[in-house]
């Protein structure tokens, strides 16, 4: 197993300055933020220069992150492959077969998005619709010899009512997506507050496992007795603000890291653990960024033996 993070947390530096920093710290792969361009929504970049990436800029990322003794594990471009704008969600469908490319020529194993949700349809409607949106999906990553990875975080800001806007949230939706020739991009984080336990969750799948995520929660269970599960519900300026947990980096919330790290090992897992950090408390600025990184390089180096 190598221990790596996501490079959305840096959106401002360019690839190559994230790779010596990471080379540095001591991390040995890179999640490669993929979306087209730098957007509204937090936590996305563009390290990459797609659509139109050429042979020589592909031979360039390689040798830049080659030089620094790291791996690509993933493309990351996390959106919504059910968009209810048809407009919108044939841009996303067009971008994650760019990506698919993309990850083929620069040899990297896997691609990892959402499954997505049309918020205005019940969820039989919606996982009926991406059967049909998946199916040559997959088929062109397979032709490529590129895995999907589908993240089951909720992505309650995608829903007027902060309820699941990515149908990848729980074991029994993971199943129903194996199915479609999808594997698992696994974060314990969003498992927490959902009330899953992640070991649990995480033992009967490592299998299907291709790439995983260390993301830490911490809960604040006395604001949930106000609010209930979805979350805030009156004067909700923010639909990603619940009010009743926040994201941190590994290490300063109440993730089970032992227990998560052996599971991955007991099932044979030997991908790359990628830090994604989301924390605001080690947020704000590049440099304190960084130091949430080294914090959660700090928390999972003894687990991650390199």
């Amino acid at each position: 197993m190598k221990l790596g993070f996501l490079t959305a947390c840096l959106p401002g530096r360019t690839l190559g300055e994230i790779a010596a920093f990471a080379a540095a710290q001591g991390f040995e792969a890179l999640e490669v933020a993929a979306w087209p361009a730098l957007g509204d929504r937090p936590f996305t970049a563009a390290h990459l220069p797609l659509p139109e990436m050429t042979d020589r800029q592909t031979d360039e990322i390689a040798e830049t992150v080659g030089k620094h003794d790291l791996a690509i594990s993933s493309l990351a471009y996390y959106d919504n492959p059910l968009h209810p704008d048809a407009r919108e969600r044939a841009a996303v469908h067009e971008h994650l077969h760019t990506c698919i490319d993309a990850a083929a020529a620069l040899g990297v194993p896997t691609v990892g998005t959402f499954v997505g949700r049309h918020p205005g349809r019940t969820v039989a409607e919606n996982l009926a619709d991406a059967e049909t949106v998946f199916a040559p999906i997959v088929d062109h990553a397979g032709e490529r010899g590129v895995d999907i990875v589908i993240e089951n975080c909720v992505m309650e800001g995608w829903h007027p009512d902060g309820y699941p806007g990515n149908l990848a949230y729980s074991p029994e939706l993971w199943e129903w997506m194996f199915s479609l020739g999808l594997y698992l991009n696994y974060d314990p984080s969003h498992l927490m507050w959902m009330g899953i336990d992640p070991v649990t969750a995480l033992r009967p799948y490592v299998d299907r496992v291709r790439h995983a995520q260390a993301k830490d929660v911490e809960l604040f269970p006395e604001r949930r007795h106000r609010y209930g599960w979805p979350g805030i519900a009156v004067g909700r300026t923010d639909p990603w603000d619940v009010g009743w947990w926040r994201y941190r980096v590994p290490g300063r919330g109440q993730v089970d890291w032992p227990g998560v790290v052996d599971a991955l090992h007991e099932g044979g897992f030997s991908g790359v653990l990628s830090v994604e950090h989301e924390d605001p408390v080690w947020g704000g600025t590049p440099d304190r960024v960084e130091d949430g990184l080294r914090i959660a390089h700090r928390t999972l180096r003894p687990l991650v033996t390199p």
